[in-house]
């Protein structure tokens, strides 16, 4: 009891843990490997075409339509009510998997999980709300942690089940329900924050100002709001919510857009955050296209109705080689600035070839391993280019950044969906599907191998001006972007 009074009364503990606890059940997903043999199997009997073409374009569509709404709406209501909806519509993922039949019920199944993944942008944010600023990258590093262990567990959880035990999909999917419904639980433990990063009135601003200029006693100044006890100045937050001056006031409500226009200038000032930015963007529509549509591959070349699948297994040894990878960068003495777009040209080349090992092989293991590398790499270098992104931005920005990127990323992805894969257009066969893949990956390796070689050229011609400034044209520019 002492040590759970002593947690809470952390300027930072309590609230990482919740939320970490709430990142490893709610990424648990026992079930989430195995999804396509269930849909196509005996339970669901749908069709591998519609299941392709049909229903896995209605998540992507969806998605966009939610991400960009779904990041103003976090902001304006602090964050944990949009991880409170994220758990429920995880439960409600899992109640339409296990008993809601037919391609309808799968329609609005995929429309729910696309509420489900445009709210992530909720738990990638409300830690940075709750928590002092020097406290930022400890508490990341807990959270991607917790996320990854709850992938890696279900996912071996899953696979064990399966081949060892010979557990029933249903079975798998009704374990799934049990966990993010305990996801769904912690949720309501969560703090509240009382501030939010776009949504601020004039009071909010000159309070967060005054923390950042107090330095180390601004953590304990901000363990009253985050905790929501003993708060000396209660009467002035009742004023500001209920005042002109308020959080949700039509006067801070209307200078949200220069704040974010400002926000957005101060993000893609620099040209080789853009360039960082270009890679995120690019690089994440294709994964996601490979991610969403593996399953597909695989039980083309292995079919799950006659043959033991290790979707799972194959999925946890992912996680772990790509996070020993991920792990490995902050152990790299690399100038960064320097050799990092030669590197992303590099690594994604080798996933450009992982790829289309994947599309061409008949050997289910030799698409495992293609799949393991393909991974692996991009993992590696999301980490490396969101260490670059974030060390030169504030935080404020660095949110703004993750979204817009990630906006960019699922834009492409949709004309890609719209374009290969909706049925509507031209509706191609997932071995057709990989080979495109692998193209467009292609062309974004040897974008970066020649900006890269560029780069690297410059600084071995003229290293006195790359170690002053970062860089051969505009150096690793720190955005110190103003709280907002």
């Amino acid at each position: 009891m002492g040590c759970w009074t002593k947690l809470k009364a952390s300027g930072w503990a309590y609230p990482t843990a919740i939320l970490s606890l709430y990142g490893f059940f709610a990424n648990c997903r026992v079930a989430e490997p195995f999804l396509t043999p269930y849909l196509i199997g005996p339970h669901k009997n749908i069709s591998e075409e519609v299941v392709t073409n049909y229903l896995f374009p209605i998540w992507t569509y969806s998605y966009l339509a939610f991400l960009f709404p779904v990041f103003l709406l976090t902001d304006f209501l602090r964050y944990k009510p949009v991880i409170i909806i994220q758990g429920l519509f995880l439960v409600t993922n899992y109640v339409l998997l296990c008993f809601a039949p037919g391609v309808p019920a799968m329609t609005v199944l995929q429309v729910n999980y696309a509420v489900v993944t445009s709210t992530e942008v909720g738990y990638f944010s409300y830690i940075y709300s709750v928590i002092p600023i020097e406290n930022y990258q400890r508490a990341t590093g807990y959270l991607r942690s917790a996320m990854l262990a709850g992938y890696t567990t279900g996912a071996s959880l899953g696979q064990v089940l399966i081949s060892v035990a010979g557990v029933d999909y249903f079975y798998i999917n009704a374990l799934t329900l049990g966990i993010v419904s305990v996801a769904f639980l912690i949720t309501f433990w969560l703090p509240m924050p009382q501030r939010s990063m776009f949504f601020k009135g004039k009071r909010d601003a000159a309070v967060g100002s005054q923390f950042q200029q107090e330095g180390p006693l601004g953590e304990n100044r901000l363990e009253d709001p985050v905790m929501d006890k003993d708060r000396a100045d209660s009467g002035k937050e009742e004023m500001e919510h209920n005042g002109s001056a308020g959080w949700c006031s039509r006067e801070n409500v209307a200078t949200v857009g220069p704040v974010l226009w400002q926000s957005f200038r101060e993000s893609y000032s620099s040209r080789n955050l853009i360039y960082w930015s270009l890679w995120w963007a690019l690089a994440t529509a294709g994964y996601m296209q490979v991610f969403n549509y593996i399953q597909l591959m695989w039980d083309h070349i292995k079919p799950s109705a006659t043959s033991t699948i290790y979707n799972g297994g194959v999925e946890a040894v992912c996680c772990l080689v790509g996070a020993a990878a991920a792990f490995s960068v902050g152990h790299l003495k690399l100038n960064w600035a320097v050799w990092g777009e030669l590197a992303l040209g590099l690594f994604s080349a080798a996933a450009t070839g992982a790829v289309f090992l994947m599309a061409f092989t008949s050997s289910i293991w030799v698409c495992y391993a293609g799949y393991a590398v393909f991974k692996s790499c991009y993992m590696l270098l999301f980490t490396i280019t969101v260490f670059q992104i974030a060390s030169n931005l504030s935080m404020e920005c660095y949110a703004l950044t993750f979204g817009i990127n990630t906006f960019v990323a699922l834009t492409l992805q949709t004309i890609i969906t719209a374009i290969v894969v909706d049925e509507t257009a031209l509706g191609l066969d997932i071995v057709t599907q990989f080979i495109i893949y692998g193209s467009y990956y292609a062309v974004i390796s040897l974008l970066f191998l020649i900006r890269g070689t560029y780069t690297a050229c410059i600084h071995q011609c003229y290293p006195e001006h790359t170690d002053a400034k970062g860089s051969p044209e505009s150096g690793v520019e720190v955005i110190a972007a103003q709280r907002l």
